[in-house]
């Protein structure tokens, strides 16, 4: 497909339109990209290069090259940071340090308990390091960060300098990866047309069913998908109905409530096509407001769309260590929101209080339900 770049004309538009909405209305970034239809890789690409130098600006963005595990293998020298990964639906964010990284050709991992990460630097185009101006007078100060996105411009995941960053390395790693020629503006795809589902009789049920049955492993759930052709929300319809139960898409605020209420810890993923981000531990601070499903604790922040999800369903697999209950969320178009777990280490069975707190959850949507 034919890239797609905005002129001159249109960047200087952009970067006009970005600082009147930030100054007057205090818009996001991406509300801002959505409301002026573009993408939000646009958004801050459009600040790049010799607009970097306007006097007006409130961002700059230096463009990054493309040597992504270099990239992420220097974020440790950062210390403590605020890591964000989001989709449409959900955005997670966790506090902590960059470490026990490793690569294995396209697949990163990041292992360092508090941030969490599984990368799939393939879909990974375009980084930045961006600096904006935020507050006024006397309150006036500079968000740092490091923002990746894709070939759409779609944002992978962010990295954001806190108070008690190392500033000085953040500052000698913009210099040591920053681009030779700084461009403004990207070129960006379309998104690609998802693939289209199969129809429920050209699946082998019975095989898939067997199959599910026969997992030793929830990583294996994947291989499990593609050899039976099936997407996970007719993985779900399909299966058979002692690992699967769909529930009501308030589930996701019912069981925060409860695991915060009881002091369970989970596993809270969240992720794109470029990244999925895990917190592991427990939650306390759920707070709903609007449309949002919000945790606000100190080192982990999650907002969900509640009025998103489409389908919430309970899923079970089994495992070497006995089954593995998960509650997914899932949006219209079969998209994945956000997955909870009880938190759990390979060689150990699930928590008792988990299965507890999903038991009650189930049992409540069997009585809404009758």
């Amino acid at each position: 497909m034919p890239a797609q770049h905005l002129t001159p004309q249109q960047n200087a538009h952009v970067r006009e339109q970005f600082a009147s909405m930030r100054r007057e209305k205090k818009a996001r970034h991406r509300d801002i990209a959505i409301a002026l239809e573009i993408s939000e890789g646009e958004l801050i690409a459009a600040h790049a290069g010799a607009a970097a130098s306007e006097n007006n600006c409130l961002l700059r963005a230096t463009c990054l090259r493309a040597e992504w595990p270099d990239i992420m293998a220097a974020v440790e020298s950062l210390g403590e940071v605020m890591a964000l990964t989001r989709n449409a639906s959900c955005v997670h964010e966790k506090t902590g340090s960059y470490s026990k990284l490793s690569h294995n050709n396209h697949v990163g991992l990041v292992l360092a308990g508090e941030i969490d990460l599984r990368i799939f630097y393939q879909q990974w185009a375009f980084g930045f390091a961006v600096t904006e101006q935020t507050g006024s007078g006397e309150e006036r100060s500079e968000q740092k960060s490091l923002q990746f996105y894709d070939a759409t411009g779609t944002a992978i995941h962010k990295i954001f300098i806190k108070p008690q960053s190392n500033v000085e390395a953040y500052e000698a790693m913009v210099a040591r990866f920053a681009a030779v020629e700084q461009q403004t503006g990207i070129p960006t795809k379309d998104t690609a047309e998802k693939m289209l589902e199969l129809a429920d009789k050209d699946i082998d049920v019975a095989g898939f069913r067997q199959a599910w049955a026969s997992l030793r492993d929830t990583h294996d759930f994947f291989g499990l998908m593609k050899k039976y052709a099936v997407t996970r929300t007719q993985a779900l319809r399909l299966a058979d109905a002692q690992f699967v139960q769909r529930v009501d898409v308030s589930s996701c605020q019912d069981l925060l409530q409860a695991a915060a209420a009881d002091a369970v810890p989970v596993m809270v993923f969240t992720g794109n096509v470029g990244m999925i981000q895990i917190h592991s531990g427990p939650v306390s601070k759920i707070a709903k407001m609007g449309p949002w499903v919000n945790v606000l604790d100190p080192r982990f922040n999650l907002h969900l769309r509640e009025d998103h999800i489409a389908s919430a369903w309970i899923v079970k697999k089994p495992t070497t260590d006995g089954l593995v209950t998960s509650l997914e969320l899932f949006d219209a178009d079969g998209e994945t929101i956000a997955m909870f777990f009880g938190e759990r280490k390979p060689g150990k069975p699930e928590l008792c209080e988990w299965r507890a707190l999903i038991d009650n959850l189930l049992s409540e949507s069997q009585t809404c339900a009758a």
